[in-house]
């Protein structure tokens, strides 16, 4: 690594290091400590493990070391090897590269010849070397590498001191070699993690974002298109019948005040919904339409997640209906058999259900009900129906849709099974005795 490098890796490392000082003592400000690792490790934290070479440098300072040019010109290369590797062993990648392997042999033979040379102090220089080696070496060379430099400096302690010299510096090479791996490679993984929970986080918040889209269509995009068909069928009524005519505004008024309850209950998550209340419902817009609406269920009671979920389709196809296809009449069927159940709106109208005139995608609604049936282990599919019109079939598992719990637009407090629908408001729905009746 050049100078330039070097003095650029400092100033990087210095600048992390205060931002983390920083955030340490805004977190205790703030009652609680920061949720980070600290800074990244770097060749600083290994510089202080050379002190272990002082007892050689002593050595050689009171004229203790035989050839002492020898000797100080060894320990000088030991060091600058050992600082060159331990540098680059932190950037992925210089760390694998041929002149830092080069570098560590090179240590090894000088490494070697000091402690076979001088012994004493200077077989200290073999669990050095085997930090250097931890820093560098991963997988399967690792353990390879530990035991060979073990097995090194224990041999050569044997032929300089005694046995249990040579206990003391195989154990020590062999520890300081995978304790070193081992740290590094568990602070390496820890920061990976914490990266991966970011982008999770990340990702999390799209699909959040998602969902509140999917809730804003089907809040205001269908409830405003039931306030304009209740206008509208105000408006053809007030010439001849000004009584049903202020019963339309009356159902408006009533539609808008519902809108803004849910509104309100979709920002804290908590709308309710089923699927007999959106039968109900479409039947009463249906009808301000003058679209004759046919209604028929069979089939077990449904699990509350699975009403809900077709509960939005019901919603979504009825509004398509009234909006864009013509229709006189709208057929909605919901059959179950135990396992499956299914959805089917048909319509008689121009088969537009809003989807492309030229067969392209469909519209938004559509297209966010898809992906919710999909991810619920279910299925959605619309087209022209085989007798003209349009049809919209639903299917889910009647015990209850599969949710992957990681999907926040499913499994979050603000999921389809958690929430009602909005657009086609239960204020438009005629209520008590009086209103229509589900046929079975």
């Amino acid at each position: 690594m050049s100078v330039t490098g070097r003095v650029r890796c400092w100033y990087e490392g210095r600048g992390e290091r205060a931002r983390y000082r920083k955030q340490v003592r805004a977190g205790r400000r703030a009652g609680g400590e920061p949720d980070d690792v600290g800074p990244a490790p770097s060749g600083y934290a290994l510089l202080p493990w050379l002190l272990m070479g002082m007892g050689s440098f002593s050595n050689l300072f009171q004229g203790e070391t035989p050839n002492p040019w020898v000797g100080g010109l060894g320990l000088l290369t030991f060091n600058s090897l050992y600082i060159f590797v331990v540098f680059r062993a932190f950037d992925p990648r210089t760390r694998t590269a041929a002149s830092t392997r080069g570098a560590l042999a090179l240590m090894g033979a000088v490494t070697f010849g000091l402690a076979l040379g001088y012994g004493g102090n200077w077989l200290n220089f073999f669990p050095l070397l085997g930090l250097a080696v931890g820093t560098v070496a991963r997988g399967r060379w690792l353990g390879r590498a530990g035991v060979a430099l073990a097995l090194l400096g224990g041999a050569t302690a044997v032929v300089r001191e005694d046995w249990k010299d040579a206990v003391s510096v195989a154990y020590g090479t062999l520890l300081s070699t995978l304790v070193t791996a081992a740290i590094l490679s568990l602070s390496q993984a820890v920061r990976e993690l914490r990266a991966a929970r970011g982008e999770l986080a990340r990702r999390a918040v799209e699909k959040e974002r998602l969902r509140f889209s999917r809730d804003l269509h089907d809040l205001l995009g269908h409830t405003l298109s039931v306030v304009v068909v209740k206008a509208e069928a105000a408006r053809r009524l007030a010439p001849r019948d000004l009584d049903a005519a202020l019963a339309q505004v009356t159902d408006i008024e009533a539609v808008g005040r519902q809108a803004l309850t849910e509104i309100r209950e979709a920002v804290t998550g908590y709308r309710e919904g089923s699927l007999p209340a959106e039968l109900d419902r479409a039947r009463s817009a249906l009808r301000a339409a003058d679209v004759e609406p046919v209604l028929t269920r069979s089939g077990p009671p449904l699990a509350p997640q699975t009403a809900a979920l077709l509960g939005w389709v019901v919603r979504e196809a009825v509004t398509n209906v009234v909006r864009h296809s013509g229709a006189r009449r709208c057929e909605i069927a919901v059959a179950g058999d135990g396992d499956r159940v299914r959805l089917t709106v048909t319509d008689d109208g121009r088969g537009g259900g809003g989807c492309a005139e030229d067969g392209g995608p469909c519209g938004t609604g559509l297209t966010g009900l898809r992906e919710r049936l999909a991810a619920a282990g279910g299925s959605l599919t619309a087209g022209p129906g085989a007798h003209g019109g349009f049809t919209v079939t639903a299917e889910l598992p009647a015990d209850g849709p599969a949710v992957v719990p990681h999907d926040p637009s499913l499994a979050s407090p603000h999921d389809p099974s958690r929430t009602g629908s909005a657009g086609l408001p239960a204020a438009a729905a005629p209520a008590g005795p009086s209103g229509p009746t589900l046929s079975p």
